[in-house]
């Protein structure tokens, strides 16, 4: 799978001000009525519409008019993935963000609607019984909820680079994954390109291109790679996107076929070789660790850092006592301040720091973190990243 920009990006205007309304659609009563209550406890969001079926949402949609659309996959009459256009056909900035539970089928089908037009998926939890299975789905749904929510209304929107099928190519991910959904702080204020103050490049090579994503970031990750052939042949390149077990065994097959590059979960103890990218399996932090001359991956079953597990400052904080200052570190969309700490070790240890704009950030939290931390080098558009990412790795020090 590869990222396609179908022409200029939709703008749409800037919501006025107001609760967010959110449509329920999951055929489960309980599900609907634990989001409703959720959603209840919210100052800042309503429940426009608690709904069974796919087809039910299609046919009231003019009416509810919502904002957000919390739509599951598996439902009768019309399934998720079958609705999803459908709504969007009638309301093209509807936020529409899928939830299922965690199998195979489901994340493919979860990649799928990202391909065409969710803003985000989020893991449902197999049983509401377990308390803390209960309060991760919560925190995680309303976090997501509010932040796209928030995106939406508060500048015009800049439609997200929707997934596109790409040919078969490279080998696929194998290693399976563990672990806990991403969940986010609050949002970073936007900055405007006036005021944001940065650091000039490190004088030092680059050895290794690290990069950390949450929300928005497969789509980004995808376009990203296609970009950096040139560097994963020669430098080895390490991921950490917030996301769940099974949804990492399925981005770490499209960035193969994306990179047309080996692209696979990382496994505790292999080597940090040229020539792959390295994608932090989840539910599990990935940092470096040296075994004798060589750099090896430590996969750590730690508590969350910043929420997160896989976090991103765990691999940037790492890194720098392999590679000292020959580090590039990119913080791409998401949600949250994660790898703003660790970018901060980077830049002390010599290295330097990139991260996307908020333009073409689905959540301008990460990046913006760094931004407003004063680390960064440069912050650009996701489309400008991989050009830069290429000339520095090439020997460009501006």
């Amino acid at each position: 799978m590869s990222v396609a920009f179908a022409g200029n990006s939709t703008m749409s205007p800037s919501r006025e001000a107001g609760p967010l309304r959110v449509m329920i659609v999951d055929d489960s009563v309980v599900i609907r009525g634990l989001i409703s209550r959720w959603i209840g406890a919210e100052h800042d969001m309503e429940v426009a519409a608690s709904l069974r079926t796919g087809l039910e949402a299609v046919n009231q949609i003019d009416r509810i008019n919502p904002d957000v659309a919390v739509l599951d996959i598996e439902m009768p009459e019309l399934d998720g993935i079958s609705a999803l256009p459908q709504l969007l056909a009638k309301k093209r900035d509807l936020v529409i963000i899928m939830a299922s539970t965690l199998t195979r089928r489901n994340a493919e089908i979860s990649f799928k609607a990202l391909s065409l037009g969710a803003a985000d998926y989020i893991p449902k939890p197999e049983t509401t019984r377990e308390a803390s299975a209960a309060d991760i789905f919560h925190h995680d749904l309303i976090e997501k909820i509010r932040h796209l929510g928030a995106r939406l209304r508060r500048r015009p929107a800049v439609a997200s680079p929707p997934l596109a099928p790409a040919s078969p190519a490279a080998p696929a991910a194998r290693a399976p994954a563990v672990a806990r959904p991403a969940a986010a702080a609050p949002a970073m204020p936007a900055l405007s390109s006036g005021s944001l103050s940065l650091r000039p490049f490190s004088t030092q090579a680059p050895k290794v291109l690290l990069i950390g994503s949450s929300t928005g970031g497969p789509q980004a990750l995808m376009a990203l790679v296609t970009e950096l052939g040139p560097v994963i042949d020669r430098f080895p390149v390490l991921i950490t996107q917030h996301m769940p077990p099974t949804f990492t065994t399925i981005l770490a097959e499209h960035l193969a076929r994306s990179s047309r590059r080996t692209a696979a979960e990382a496994v505790d103890g292999e080597p940090v070789k040229p020539g792959r990218i390295y994608l932090a399996p989840g539910g599990k932090h990935m940092r470096v660790a040296r075994s004798g001359a060589d750099a090896v991956i430590a996969l750590d079953d730690g508590p969350a850092v910043n929420f997160c597990k896989p976090a991103v400052d765990p691999l940037f904080t790492s890194a720098i006592d392999i590679w000292h200052g020959n580090i590039l570190s990119v913080i791409l969309t998401g949600m949250g301040s994660d790898g703003m700490r660790g970018g901060k070790d980077i830049v002390a240890a010599g290295g330097s720091v990139i991260a996307q704009d908020e333009a073409s950030s689905v959540v301008w939290g990460m990046p913006g973190a760094a931004a407003n931390a004063g680390i960064c080098a440069a912050v650009l558009p996701l489309n400008q990243i991989g050009a830069k990412v290429n000339r520095l790795f090439a020997g460009d020090r501006s």
